[in-house]
């Protein structure tokens, strides 16, 4: 279905006590979208998105995510979803097979299944001299190329990766959103946060949330305009520069 929509939230709210950590927000984010989800340290984006992981529950507000909704089908949504972190989930002491066996196996997939994509990944990230090895003997850059194919190993309609090309260097991160390309071109939705402005510019749209609200939301080349920058990072630094919180 062309420009439907995988993630609608309207009002979305988040309290802790009196602090208002997310405020108001709403967005929505379309089938096969490379969605880039922007914010100072304390703007509230962590716990923006681990609302929509259905991980925390809203104080207020509607949101939809996977077709299913924030507040009466999370383990649906959970289900649903991929989730990669800066800090990747491997389970280092398996080796690279066993990883892929051992998430195929979480997300329900068959054994037949498994088998079927556990070859494909390790022939697609060219792997196989290496299949049988502990994951805590790769490097850095292809435990996060593993992390990120087994986070997706389900076909899930939307995969969250919050902050996960920290600690690479440039080379490797490109090589990175090579897959995040190919997993958008294969119609799954990403939903990425990111410290790295440069990826900023990889992404379809991105949003800026500033204490708590949605303070910009536009395609890259908008936003640059918009905010007569040369660079994501110039329009970023503009915005960033009117919060009055941070962690």
């Amino acid at each position: 279905m062309i420009n439907e929509k995988v993630i609608i939230a309207e009002s979305l709210t988040k309290n802790f006590g009196d602090f208002v950590a997310v405020d108001q927000i709403s967005f929505e984010v379309a089938k096969g979208e490379i969605f880039g989800f922007l914010g100072a340290n304390g703007a509230g984006k962590t716990t923006a998105m681990r609302m929509l992981c259905g991980l925390s529950t809203p104080s207020s507000g509607k949101a939809n995510v996977a077709g299913f909704d924030l507040f009466k089908e999370t383990e649906k949504i959970k289900k649903s979803i991929g989730y990669m972190s800066q800090k990747f989930s491997l389970y280092e002491d398996l080796t690279i097979r066993e990883n892929i066996q051992f998430y195929g196996g979480i997300y329900g997939l068959s054994k037949k299944n498994i088998q079927e994509k556990s070859a494909y990944l390790v022939e697609h990230l060219h792997l196989q001299n290496y299949q049988n090895n502990l994951v805590k003997s790769l490097p850095l850059g292809w435990k996060q190329k593993l992390a990120f194919s087994v986070a997706i190993v389900h076909d899930p309609a939307i995969v969250f990766l919050d902050e996960p090309t920290g600690g690479v260097d440039p080379v490797t991160r490109r090589e990175f959103w090579e897959l995040i390309y190919d997993a958008s071109a294969r119609g799954i939705t990403v939903f990425v946060t990111t410290h790295y402005m440069d990826e900023a510019e990889y992404c379809n749209r991105v949003s800026i949330m500033v204490d708590g609200r949605i303070e910009a939301l536009d395609t890259p080349k908008e936003l640059k305009k918009i905010y007569e920058s040369v660079s994501m990072g110039e329009v970023f630094l503009k915005l960033a520069r009117k919060a009055v919180r941070g962690e």
